[in-house]
């Protein structure tokens, strides 16, 4: 098998997996990060949105070899660490919020969500209400209100 490295939540990890096997199923079953959840696998649903070098990415669309050893990966359980907190500020708005219900696409919601607010304050401008409308993960609970306005809030804080 093929070796594969990159840096996974701040850490370097290698993995010998086929070069075609999608990175989600190399972070769920190779690498045991379950964060980043497996609804569709084929980049529609975004319950498995994790970031790639600070962007917003689905993992169950990109082989393991399109990595390099310097791309970061960084999941829901690592997103606390990128601001040196127990919670991100996105995570401790949707718990104020209380916008989880089932709660499954809420790791790749919060993902999307960090991506969007970031990309919005390096343009220098506020979150509008057409940037929430280009957030695409899908929540089968209908929770997309309380997700609006939990970031919002947390963009405040970011």
């Amino acid at each position: 098998m093929p070796q594969h490295t990159f840096r996974l939540n701040g850490e370097q990890v290698t993995v010998d997996v086929a070069d075609d096997v999608r990175l989600l199923w190399v972070l769920r079953d190779v690498l045991g990060v379950t964060g980043p959840k497996y609804g569709c696998g084929i980049n529609v649903c975004k319950a498995c949105t994790s970031h790639l070098n600070g962007e917003a990415v689905n993992p169950c669309a990109i082989p393991v070899e399109k990595l390099k050893p310097t791309d970061e990966v960084t999941t829901i359980e690592g997103l606390p660490a990128t601001v040196g907190a127990d919670l991100h500020p996105m995570q401790q708005a949707w718990l104020d919020h209380d916008v989880a219900q089932c709660g499954y696409c809420q790791p790749g919601q919060i993902m999307a969500a960090v991506a969007l607010v970031r990309r919005v304050a390096k343009e220098g401008r506020a979150i509008s209400e057409a940037d929430l409308d280009g957030i695409r993960n899908i929540c089968r609970c209908g929770t997309y209100v309380r997700i609006r306005e939990a970031i919002k809030a947390a963009a405040t804080h970011m």
